[in-house]
């Protein structure tokens, strides 16, 4: 049974949608194993879903630094790290690539990648669908996986677009009323 790296007590299965995690009933902090925090990220707000973020693949992104707390499942020292743009710094374990979460800093990690969403331009889901389109073929995901986030950001793509560009919405909007389909 694993332990809680901060309180030392046993840690309680959680359920993050279908997904089971382990929580520390005292401090409320959570281990997530390899991948959880990604999968949990996805149940949590599936618009998310294709903004992957690999610790361990892109390591040029994260300011890595030496937590002193010990992985439940390896007990070997984390890794802390600043999770990407988020501002929030995460308990990492080179070994198993689990991850320790203190109390609410999913959360602070979803608003974060929710913000990083809806202040996204035109151009950057332009970009992105790109990156998307060519991750279909090459990506480490599934062929469906990889095809679910494409339509992502090509539908996000398109509300930014009419969020940028209200006028071609009314125009659009006209010309379907016009033809309707049939």
């Amino acid at each position: 049974m694993k332990s809680c790296p901060k309180c030392e007590i046993a840690l309680t299965p959680k359920a993050i949608g279908s997904l089971e995690v382990e929580e520390c009933k005292l401090c409320r902090g959570v281990w997530f194993d390899k991948d959880k925090l990604r999968q949990a990220k996805d149940i949590i707000d599936s618009d998310l879903n294709w903004m992957d973020f690999e610790i361990w693949t892109n390591e040029e992104k994260f300011k890595t630094t030496g937590s002193g707390i010990v992985c439940p499942v390896c007990d070997i020292k984390t890794q802390s790290i600043d999770y990407d743009s988020t501002g929030v710094k995460v308990d990492c374990c080179s070994s198993c690539h689990g991850i320790w979460l203190d109390e609410n800093k999913f959360s602070k990690i979803i608003d974060s990648l929710e913000q990083e969403l809806v202040s996204k331009s035109f151009s950057e889901y332009v970009t992105a669908s790109i990156e998307e389109a060519k991750e279909i073929i090459t990506g480490p995901e599934s062929f469906m996986s990889e095809w679910k986030d494409f339509a992502t950001v090509l539908r996000l793509m398109e509300y930014r677009l009419f969020v940028e560009r209200p006028k071609w919405m009314t125009a659009l909007l006209s010309i379907q009323r016009a033809n309707p389909l049939k």
